[in-house]
């Protein structure tokens, strides 16, 4: 096991804090490690129908490009994941669902953060507004299972969090 000797600086954003510490390894050494201590986020697969779901395409500043994805965000002090999903549902897409379904909860950067994000299905859907949030979303897209296929075959879906929900799902089904 690991422990904490000292932090020796920190850098600390309206979202999440970035620590580098001094730890004292398992064989007495000592070395440095980074800790991002960030929020839970939650993540929805929209089904439109059994065989087409709701995407978002948005700019990703870190990777310098847009990016295809599941609808998801950061879950806010004292809200739920089933909360937060909904929220950022609506947000991001103008839909509602009317039953959500709970998939699974990961560990995205097990090495560096403590970041949890709760994933989830989301059916029934409704389209409840006709604006997004275009600060951070350019475009709504519904996609069918074949063209997701092919996008993910080509390594063009690369956010982790999607291609894990999708799967998860069962939207997308054979090997690829």
């Amino acid at each position: 096991m690991e422990k904490k000797i000292t932090t020796l600086g920190t850098l600390s954003t309206h979202s999440f804090t970035v620590a580098l510490d001094e730890v004292r390894l398992r064989n007495g050494a000592t070395g440095k490690r980074i800790k991002i201590d960030h929020p839970e986020a939650g993540a929805v697969v929209p089904f439109l129908s059994e065989k087409k779901i709701l995407m978002v395409r948005q700019f990703r500043y870190a990777l310098g490009r847009e990016t295809l994805e599941i609808p998801a965000g950061k879950v806010d002090p004292g809200e739920r994941p089933e909360d937060c999903i909904r929220r950022e549902l609506r947000e991001e897409t103008g839909y509602e669902a009317g039953r959500i379904e709970y998939l699974y909860t990961y560990a995205p950067a097990i090495g560096y953060s403590n970041e949890r994000i709760h994933l989830y299905c989301g059916y029934n859907l409704e389209q409840v507004e006709r604006t997004i949030d275009e600060r951070e979303i350019t475009s709504v897209e519904p996609i069918g299972a074949e063209a997701l296929e092919v996008l993910v075959r080509e390594g063009r879906i690369q956010d982790g969090k999607t291609l894990l929900a999708l799967f998860m799902s069962g939207f997308l089904r054979r090997p690829l």
